[in-house]
């Protein structure tokens, strides 16, 4: 049925949106906008790989992921090379060595757009069991990490003074980062996951006052530019991922204007 067929495209993207809003605190507050880019241009990589081997693409997109992650932290700690260089470097050539894979796979019909761009459409109920199941990993570990993280993100050498272990809270920071754009693809696509880790949580940062607060608005405000970018999708006939990112930008937008604020006067 038509109703059946909406409302499991409306439960994927609200999933996704409600795991990628929290942690796209953190990619706001570090400053990890490239670093996100980066990650998800891995992904096509992680697809071909996944495809070569037999394998569900969404474990291929973990183990490259991961990979490209633990080759970032282990270039940049030599100090040889700017960090922004080095992202530039790693995300162009994943993303170029994984079309160039998967131009080679000639005996595989693929639909490249669906994986670029996604088609939260064409969900199935499998897919909802992947992307809940993969979201509260996701959930459960940024819960886990949640203090080390903020203490790193204020100050990373007073954390580590005080015992925080830096670089595998780092690290597991990625390795969820890895795991949401595998859950995500399906809905936004590779080349669009950056923005649903950004805008939503830039968009909330101006509607709280606390670090936790913050998350629970980055989610609230992904699931309603989800729900808004796919009501215009089906009534103008639009691809479902970029309407998303449309209407998520035009919550941030909304976020920008001015507003009256109380000063205890009657």
């Amino acid at each position: 049925m038509i109703e059946d067929f909406i409302w499991r495209a409306w439960l994927a993207g609200a999933g996704v949106a409600a795991v990628a809003g929290p942690l796209g605190c953190f990619v706001v507050w570090r400053r990890m906008a490239y670093f996100g880019d980066t990650m998800a241009h891995s992904a096509l990589l992680g697809v071909a790989l996944g495809l070569v081997l037999g394998l569900e693409p969404a474990w291929g997109i973990i183990a490259v992921a991961l990979a490209s992650a633990l080759l970032l932290v282990g270039l940049g700690r030599t100090g040889r090379i700017a960090d922004d260089t080095l992202l530039g470097i790693l995300s162009h050539a994943a993303l170029s060595l994984g079309l160039v894979v998967i131009s080679l796979m000639t005996w595989l019909r693929l639909d490249l757009m669906g994986y670029l761009f996604g088609d939260v459409l064409a969900v199935g109920i499998a897919d909802l069991y992947w992307i809940y199941g993969g979201g509260a990993v996701v959930l459960a570990g940024l819960a886990w990490i949640w203090r080390p993280m903020l203490a790193l993100t204020i100050d990373a050498d007073l954390a580590q003074a005080e015992g925080v272990p830096g670089l595998r809270v780092q690290l597991v920071f990625m390795l969820l980062i890895a795991l949401t754009i595998a859950i995500a693809m399906k809905i936004v696509g590779i080349l669009l996951i950056t923005s649903l880790l950004i805008i939503p949580a830039a968009a909330a940062r101006r509607l709280a006052r606390s670090p936790e607060q913050m998350a629970v608005a980055a989610a609230v405000t992904g699931v309603l530019a989800c729900t808004l970018g796919l009501a215009g999708s089906l009534q103008f006939d639009t691809p479902s991922g970029p309407s998303m990112v449309i209407a998520a930008v035009m919550l941030f937008a909304l976020s920008l204007v001015p507003t009256p604020r109380y000063d205890g006067g009657p």
